[in-house]
């Protein structure tokens, strides 16, 4: 899915950096407190970010108010990279109140940090891409941290795409939700943070839906977006959007789903034609809690799911709720940790819902999981898709390591799309994932070996194996076993490995059935494996030094084709 990072594209019109003017001299009230008087003269204020560092708190202070608060990683020694404030939503004139944390001995005076020469005033922000890392056909943001996907729905034409965000540093903090649209699920572009932090807390993961009916009593065809507000307790808020998704305003009575657990998040909601209403799936600890509606206001509980079934291994997280064909239900669950090889995964239960209550159709002790590589989290599905389509997309990176990565004016991208259906297996019904048939239409000419973004087609002849290898040696090694049933991806090799102890590995899937043709997405760091059929998925980050341009099949036929 391709984020065009140019600014022409942006609703922003950052180009270029034009940094002109500078701040007014910071008073250091202490080693750990400094106010800086700021005049609006200009759009945005560059922030100066060091990744080593603490984070400092920053409050927005107009007409003697709190009006914005956030924490950041205001650089001490030297500049990483800048995030903008952009001041055209407060005062002309405005206060930022600084705190610093921890230690300050260990730094030096605070009048001395880097931070103070290079904070700035500009009248855009470039956003240029500036990392060799950054996916050319999968969904980034322009800068700043990602993680879950949120609040996706379709709408008159347009695939909105919400996701955990922070604007102010390419690490996890200050959860907001961004925003980015699309018309072909591959080219995106950045739109204006949609939902911010406020007095219930930073905004966690959430899901969004089309109220056709005006049920809400907010218009209709008001897009209702549900999210978890992070504040002292975990609770559950609305906010809606009569400009199709554009801003949004939060409801007056939020909370509207309060329960005393320290976990206690990620609502999807979808709608139920058998019982006519609401229905929001939270994830509750290693449970899951099922609540209805009918005005997406006032909810009652209708029943829990899950202590007895799949993965425990860690917290579970980011559910939704699937209607298949004859009425067969899924229920995605993602968990953290207890991936089969580390860290975050996603699992899925088959079964029917009625409204009320979740049966799971196989065994308790069964775990099902959606892909089996290491990068591929907090899954979840547009609502509202064309054509009764069920179209997923995942946070493509692990827990483990994610902060960590190798990138810095941005971390985390999203996996392509993927169209989910069921099939049958030994008695077991199964979730396939296919990537959408979008991915087809951006395939170029046939090339005549790899790039660092293309596709491989591979027309399979039994057992065989694949190597991409780049001059340097790096390299990413697949293996199929037919007889056993089953595919390996090594990474072990694959490049920079050294950020985690966690991240180099080999990821083995069950095939559950023959692959007759394997489809390899290669992008600059990222390897998607799928059996054609969706039987058997894999996606792993890699880190080449230089793309792997060398590609040897044994026990198969390669097509390679660029991605335009």
């Amino acid at each position: 899915m391709k984020l065009t990072t140019l600014a022409t594209l942006f609703a922003f019109s950052m180009t270029s950096l034009t940094a002109t003017a500078q701040i007014a001299t910071p008073q250091h009230l202490s080693d750990a407190h400094t106010m800086v008087r700021v005049n609006a003269s200009q759009r945005f204020l560059l922030l100066p970010v060091e990744e080593k560092e603490e984070n400092a708190h920053v409050d927005i202070v107009c007409n003697n108010q709190v009006v914005k608060g956030f924490n950041l990683r205001l650089a001490v020694d030297k500049v990483d990279y800048l995030v903008p404030l952009d001041l055209s939503k407060f005062d002309k004139n405005l206060l930022l109140d600084i705190t610093f944390h921890g230690d300050r001995h260990k730094t030096g005076s605070v009048k001395d940090f880097s931070c103070w020469k290079e904070m700035k005033l500009s009248s855009t922000f470039d956003t240029t891409n500036r990392e060799r890392f950054r996916p050319a056909y999968h969904h980034t943001p322009a800068w700043g941290w990602m993680n879950d996907p949120n609040g996706m729905f379709y709408k008159d034409g347009v695939w909105h795409l919400y996701y955990q965000f922070n604007p102010y540093g390419s690490q996890w903090e200050n959860m907001t939700w961004g925003h980015s649209t699309s018309t072909d699920l591959v080219h995106w572009q950045m739109q204006d943070e949609a939902i911010a932090p406020d007095a219930l807390g930073s905004i966690f993961s959430g899901s969004a839906v089309v109220d056709k009916q005006n049920t809400a009593g907010f218009g209709k065809d008001a897009i209702i977006a549900m999210y978890t507000s992070a504040g002292q307790h975990q609770t559950q808020s609305i906010a809606y959007s009569t400009d199709n998704g554009k801003t949004f305003t939060k409801y007056a009575g939020n909370p509207v789903i309060t329960y005393a657990a320290p976990d206690f998040r990620d609502p999807k909601v979808i709608w139920h034609e058998g019982v006519q209403k609401w229905i929001v799936v939270l994830a509750v600890g290693q449970e899951v809690q099922f609540y209805s509606s009918k005005n997406l206001k006032d909810w009652t509980y209708e029943s829990s799911f899950g202590k007895e079934y799949g993965n425990h291994d860690g917290v579970w997280e980011c559910p939704d709720l699937l209607k298949m064909d004859n009425n067969k239900w899924v229920l995605l669950l993602n968990i953290n940790p207890g991936g089969p090889f580390g860290g975050s995964a996603t699992q899925y239960f088959t079964g029917k819902f009625d409204g009320h209550k979740f049966v799971c159709d196989s065994k308790p002790s069964m775990t099902k999981w959606m892909d089996y590589g290491k990068d591929h989290y907090a899954t979840v599905t547009f609502s509202n898709a064309p054509d009764g389509r069920l179209v997923a997309l995942a946070w493509m990176s692990n827990w483990q390591y994610a902060n960590q990565v190798p990138t810095k004016q941005f971390r985390s991208a999203n996996s392509v799309p993927r169209d989910l259906k069921l099939f049958e297996d030994a008695g077991e019904t199964y979730l396939a994932s296919v990537p959408s048939p979008e991915m087809l239409k951006v395939r170029g000419k046939q090339l005549k070996k790899p790039s660092s973004t293309c596709e491989i087609v591979i027309d399979m002849k039994g057992s065989s194996s694949i190597e991409l290898k780049n001059a340097k040696g790096e390299k990413v090694v697949m293996k199929y076993d037919e007889s056993a049933r089953t595919f390996k991806m090594d990474r072990k090799e694959s490049g920079d490995c050294s950020f985690s102890e966690q991240f180099a590995a080999e990821t083995v899937a069950p095939t559950l059935g023959s692959i007759r043709q394997l489809r390899i997405f290669i992008d600059k760091c990222s390897v998607e494996a799928f059996d054609s059929e969706g039987k058997m998925v894999m996606t792993n980050l890699v880190f080449p030094s230089e793309p792997y341009n060398q590609l040897k099949v044994k026990g198969g036929k390669a097509k390679i084709y660029e991605i335009k």
